[in-house]
Formats: structure tokens, C-alpha cells, sequence
């Protein structure tokens, strides 16, 4: 392995069985508000928290923003009150 090999691990989300289908949308959603429900009741540095947006950013980068610009306009389709 090269340094630059050791030094990157790169990873994807991995099989969540309640989304079987390829289209990941409801998985990007929930993982999204699993995030901030996390963050809302242990805090940011909570660290378990953190899987759950490093699976929302590799699943679904595109709806990122959509659901930021959503819960800044109170408009986002669920409660994240944990």
C-alpha cells in the first residue's frame, strides 16, 4: 500500500435492509433527520451521530441542500425533535 493508499479509506454507506430498492431517497431522508434528531438530543460531538451524515453525504450529496434551504424556511417535511 502507498502512503497516499493508508493515509485515504474511502467508503460508502453500507446495506440498510429497510431500503432494498436502489432508489435512495427515503434512506438519504431518514438518515438526514436521524442526523439532526442525533445532534438535537447528545450534541455535534456525539460521535455515533456522525454515521448518520456520513451516510446522508454519500448517498445523496444532490438533496443536501434542498434539505438545508427546507429546515432554514421551517418548510422541511419532518420533526427533528429528538
Amino acid at each position: 500500500m502507498s502512503d497516499l493508499e493508508s493515509k485515504y479509506v474511502l467508503q460508502t454507506a453500507g446495506f440498510d435492509a429497510r431500503f432494498p430498492n436502489t432508489n435512495q431517497t427515503r434512506h438519504c431522508f431518514q438518515n438526514y433527520t436521524d442526523y439532526f434528531k442525533c445532534i438535537a438530543a447528545k450534541g455535534e460531538d456525539f460521535a455515533p451521530c456522525k454515521q448518520f451524515k456520513r451516510a446522508y453525504n454519500s448517498l445523496c450529496p444532490i438533496f443536501i441542500s434542498r434539505f438545508d434551504e427546507q429546515r432554514e424556511n421551517g418548510t422541511f417535511p419532518a420533526s427533528l425533535e429528538p
